[in-house]
This record gives structure tokens, sequence and C-alpha cells, in this order.
């Protein structure tokens, strides 16, 4: 019969990263897609690396987000370009 010391050692050996394998549907946006594809890369990380990958995941799509938000069309005229302001 095994030791009960020798046996919880057994289960202490830390496990690598191993993929998820979380299925991936796309969302009909190439950036979006493009930033939930990066996800993968934890998969092959340890944890210590998972919050570089989600914070720039998350950055992105703010980004995205916030693109999303802007009015197309022209830019809004700058301070200087007033031509008012030049009277002779």
């Amino acid at each position: 019969m095994p030791e009960p010391e020798a046996e919880a050692g057994a289960h202490d050996d830390p496990v690598g990263p191993a993929p998820l394998d979380v299925p991936r549907d796309p969302t009909g946006d190439p950036r979006v897609d493009a930033l939930v594809e990066r996800l993968a890369d934890v998969d092959h990380l340890g944890t210590d690396g998972h919050v570089e990958v989600y914070e720039d995941v998350h950055g992105g799509l703010r980004e995205t987000l916030s693109a999303l938000d802007a009015r197309p069309g022209p830019p809004a005229p700058s301070p200087a370009s007033h031509t008012y302001d030049n009277r002779s």
C-alpha cells in the first residue's frame, strides 16, 4: 500500500497549459473576429501570461466600439481654420 505522502506528491506536479478548444463563431466583423481569435493565444500560455492577452483584446474591442460611435464624414475644422478671424 503506497504511503499517503507519496500519493499526495504525485498530484503536486503543475500541469502545463492546455487548449480549452472553445468554439469561436464568426461575428461578421473582421476586426472583432481577429480579436476573438487572439484569445486562443492563452491556450498556450501559463496563467501569468493571460492578463496581457485579455487586456490587449479588451482594448481592441473598446477601440472598435468607439469607432462605431464616431460620425462618418469630413473632420471638424480646426480652430485655426476660421477665416472670419483674419479681418483686414
